[in-house]
């Protein structure tokens, strides 16, 4: 079978199990692979009448148009929720009661990731017998390059097992457009990519964490396993449903 098919079969056999035939994908929509990759995957596994997206800047979104044409591409239904007043509201009152004026950058990354995990399923309960993704992969995942109880979170997890190398894959075969298969992912806060903040490739990553350095200078390498090391803790904390595909 091929990545597609394993994927396609996986996501059946989730919703079958914990859900019925009308049981709905929830998926938070950013612009970048994974959630085109995991939306795509729903809507072949499902139908797209059964997937919806849901877009949630923070304010303004530099590539917010890339989320809707990944959500006109794939004809789901979706949401534009601006998070934006939620935030600086609970910003306000976190900053009145402890008397900090000016929030870390932890608090101002972190924070916004856990209003939209809130968002997705506050949709979910609206809509009702919906089940919400979780669209992070392996890489960040190793890396704990992700929020705990923000985009951490979720019901099932069908990219948890697959490298970026192997995303990509899974999205080109799912037919999804090559500048949203190949789109530099980005917190799109920063004004920087993964890589740039991490220090290292997605690729560099995915080598060291298999025990192939060759090419790779002693120093990332030892920067990439300290990151592996320091963040377990958090890839413990998660045990969603997760895609595991037969190549891996």
């Amino acid at each position: 079978m091929t990545l597609k098919e394993q994927a396609i079969s996986w996501v059946n056999n989730y919703f079958e199990k914990n859900g019925n035939s009308q049981t709905k994908a929830v998926i938070g929509i950013s612009g970048g692979k994974d959630s085109s990759t995991v939306a795509a995957l729903c809507c072949a596994a499902l139908g797209k009448d059964r997937v919806i997206g849901v877009m949630m800047p923070n304010g303004v979104q530099a590539d917010i148009e890339d989320s809707k044409k990944l959500c006109a591409f794939l004809g789901i239904k979706n949401y534009t929720v601006n998070i934006a007043n939620a935030y600086k509201g609970l910003t306000e009152e976190i900053k009145a009661v402890t008397g900090v004026e000016q929030t870390p950058a932890q608090y101002n990354t972190n924070t916004p990731a856990r209003l939209r995990m809130a968002t997705l399923y506050s949709i979910a309960a609206i809509e009702g017998n919906c089940r919400v993704s979780n669209n992070g992969n392996k890489s960040e995942c190793i890396a704990g390059y992700f929020t705990l109880w923000g985009d951490g979170a979720g019901d099932f997890a069908p990219l948890a097992n697959l490298y970026v190398s192997q995303v990509i894959q899974l999205g080109k075969e799912l037919g999804l457009p090559d500048d949203l298969t190949e789109k530099a992912p980005s917190d799109g806060m920063s004004g920087m990519t993964d890589e740039q903040k991490l220090g290292f490739t997605y690729d560099q990553l995915e080598k060291v964490s298999q025990g192939k350095t060759d090419g790779i200078s002693p120093d990332t390498v030892e920067k990439i396993q300290n990151q592996i090391k320091n963040m377990a803790f958090k890839k413990e904390l998660l045990n969603l449903p997760k895609f595991m595909p037969a190549c891996v």
